[in-house]
């Protein structure tokens, strides 16, 4: 099916929607003005933007030192209520302030000029397609190198300043290029709100030597934001309403599925209200694990094609109507470009936009008012939902290994199953964890996160790092393959040196099995490291730590009765070595449609 993926171009007003969680609900933002004058001295550009940063709910920012941001950090690190935690390269706090932003609503990363820049680049596109409002901050060149013909280290040898913007320009939707003091208020703010408004990252600037300089412009607190609500337009959204009413109304088994940009419309609540109203079967697609509850009565599983859980496929594509609220058809989420859908049994539901099948197309309709709009107007209708129970059968639990045999993923993922409760939190790396954690049972307030749009291999040990740091109640259960952990290794000391009890399981089968079901070769295969003595290294007895490797069924089960237990209060590294081919039947499936896609002879010219 064909939808368009991003914001719209077309009905843009600002949004109210300050940092909104997952389930929908809006972190609240100081709503009095304060009056509060600022000693002279502080009241400097760096401790502006701090002030700013803590303002909008970020209380922790990911950094790197860099000899250009450095007078920066000291006056961000120099406000109470702003936590420094420092990281072992750029790219990890990108993925970190991400991490961070899925729980929080919005992350920050402070780095340095170009040479940091460029290294935090590819997290900064990884958060713009997931739509997180994240702000990544590079300090700059001194205000008086600009309009020069010098040529300063950390870049490519070229008098030119502007290579690191025209980068950010791409992925950002904003770039604030702080050089002077005159405007540095209205340039930070203005990137700010523009964040929190797209729900995007953006880029801001600030010269090396402006940071600690105070200005009349910062002398009192900053007052907070106030952003314009969106508003629908009223006449578009009851014509959108009833016409999508009537095309349900006809329908003899509708479902609705819920996709990723929920999160960026704040449309979970309604969604759910929708599916209380409506009594259809409801799905969620991939990338939308953990934005819908799953202790939801109607709830049928995740929609993915053929790779899809158990029955949940049959219903949505026998239906002859469905709902999809803000979905991503990509060649990953269609399976190769295979969802057996079609465009006139569709309701398309953007965050701004609904399409009714091949019909109309209504534009400045927010989702979330559409969405609760419309389950007053539709007829209850479970009949998709009786067929799932209907032709349902509950999954067979694997064969218990015997003693000593080695351990298979389906084992594993049996038992963290049982650890998962409101005070968990599950990250999902890139490759087989996409499917393994798919088939996990959300219970009520279990957080979930994983990268499908972007696919960057390694992301999940910063945002393992971020996510942890923004919800330090919750314990992280963090599932990484061996290949993905070489990537971004590092950044587990910045975990043991922030007392996180993550538990992180480090699945070793020996390379990249999510590529070699695509396309095997000899460069899927890694060097095998010492995982565990890996991470004993880096713990080096500071801090709490626990670590150990895996064979069998009884080893893993008192590997988490102890991380559960005598170590429930350290980050636990839990190495399972399991067989190179002991893959999911879903990645041998999908790896084999995404190749056929992929390898299309080109068309005939």
């Amino acid at each position: 099916m064909d939808t368009k993926i991003g914001a719209l171009d077309v009905c843009k007003p600002a949004s109210n929607e300050v940092g909104s969680l997952p389930n929908g609900t809006a972190m609240a933002i100081q709503n009095s003005v304060p009056s509060t004058v600022i000693n002279s001295s502080e009241a400097t550009l760096g401790r502006h933007l701090a002030r700013r940063l803590v303002q909008i709910g970020v209380t922790d920012v990911f950094t790197v030192p860099g000899d250009f941001n450095l007078t920066l950090l000291d006056h961000l690190i120099a406000e109470p209520g702003l936590t420094n935690i420092g990281c072992c390269n750029e790219l990890n706090a990108g993925y970190a302030a991400d991490g961070y932003a899925r729980s929080r609503g919005v992350g920050a990363c402070v780095v340095t000029f170009t040479v940091g820049g460029l290294s935090v680049l590819n997290a900064i596109a990884g958060a713009y397609s997931e739509n997180l409002p994240l702000i990544c901050i590079v300090g700059g060149p001194n205000s008086n190198d600009y309009g020069t013909s010098r040529i300063l280290h950390h870049t490519i040898g070229l008098p030119d300043f502007t290579q690191e913007l025209r980068c950010f320009q791409t992925v950002t939707c904003y770039q604030a290029v702080v050089n002077n003091l005159e405007d540095a208020h209205e340039s930070i703010d203005t990137a700010i709100s523009t964040a929190l408004k797209e729900s995007k990252p953006v880029y801001i600037s600030i010269s090396c030597n402006l940071a600690g300089i105070p200005h009349p412009t910062f002398i009192r607190e900053p007052v907070p934001f106030s952003l314009s609500p969106r508003l629908s337009n009223q006449w578009g959204l009851e014509a959108a309403v009833e016409a999508a009413a009537e095309f349900l109304n006809k329908a003899v088994k509708p479902v609705m599925v819920g996709g990723p940009k929920l999160r960026v419309a704040h449309a979970g609540d309604a969604f759910v209200e929708l599916a209380d109203a409506s009594g259809y079967a409801l799905a969620v697609m991939p990338s939308a694990k953990g934005l819908v509850p799953e202790h939801h009565p109607h709830f049928i599983g995740t929609y993915w094609g053929a790779v899809s859980t158990a029955f949940c496929a049959e219903i949505v594509e026998s239906a002859d109507a469905y709902l999809f609220a803000g979905p991503i058809f990509n060649d990953y989420s269609s399976v190769g470009y295979s969802l057996l859908l079609k465009k006139e049994k569709a309701i398309i539901v953007q965050p701004d936009r609904v399409t009714i099948a091949n019909g109309p197309s209504f534009g400045c309709v927010l989702m979330k008012d559409f969405l609760r709009a419309l389950a007053k107007k539709l007829n209850h209708n479970n009949t998709a939902h009786e067929n799932y129970r209907r032709i349902f059968v509950p999954d067979g639990h694997p064969l218990k290994c015997a003693p000593r045999e080695p351990l298979r993923v389906n084992v594993l993922f049996q038992h963290v199953q049982k650890m998962l409760s409101s005070e968990t939190a599950v990250i999902a790396e890139t490759g087989d964890s996409w499917f393994n954690c798919q088939k996990l049972r959300l219970p009520a307030g279990c957080g979930y996160e994983f990268q499908m749009q972007y696919g960057s291999i390694g992301w999940s040990v910063g945002a393992t790092l971020g996510y942890a740091q923004a919800v330090p109640e919750k314990r992280v259960l963090a599932f990484i393959g061996d290949g993905s952990f070489q990537v971004t290794a590092q950044d587990v000391s910045t975990m043991i040196r922030n007392g996180q009890r993550t538990i992180i399981f480090l699945i070793n089968n020996g390379g990249y099995t999510i590529e070699v079901e695509i396309h095997d070769g000899p460069y899927n295969v890694i060097k095998n490291w010492n995982y565990t003595g890996l991470v004993d290294a880096i713990h080096n007895g500071e801090g709490k730590c626990w670590t150990t490797k895996v064979r069998y069924e009884e080893e893993l089960i008192e590997a988490i009765e102890t991380a559960t237990g005598d170590k429930k209060d350290s980050l636990c590294f839990i190495e399972v070595i399991v067989h190179k081919d002991d893959t999911s039947k879903e990645l041998l499936e999908w790896g084999s449609r995404v190749s056929a896609a992929n390898s299309r002879p080109p068309n005939p010219q």
